[in-house]
């Protein structure tokens, strides 16, 4: 399966989804990304619900590879 990067049509990222998915591609977990942005856990998942819902991502390794694809900078690991 290949991760598409934005056409015309598909609806842009919100800077929240793209903080979360930076997190994910950096290798967090969900509770660590909850924790470093100060959202549930809950809320990490629907943000990444609503990314894959605009991408086609289904694993980590997809989301990391759109990461690169729509020029999400990784977040540190400090």
């Amino acid at each position: 399966m290949t991760v598409h990067s934005r056409p015309e049509s598909r609806p842009a990222l919100s800077h929240r989804e793209k903080q979360v998915l930076a997190h994910v591609a950096a290798g967090f977990s969900h509770q660590q990304v909850a924790n470093r942005l100060g959202i549930s856990v809950h809320t990490v998942s629907t943000y990444l619900r609503r990314i894959r819902s605009k991408r086609t991502a289904p694993t980590v390794a997809h989301l990391i590879h759109l990461s690169l694809v729509e020029g999400v900078v990784p977040a540190s690991n400090s």
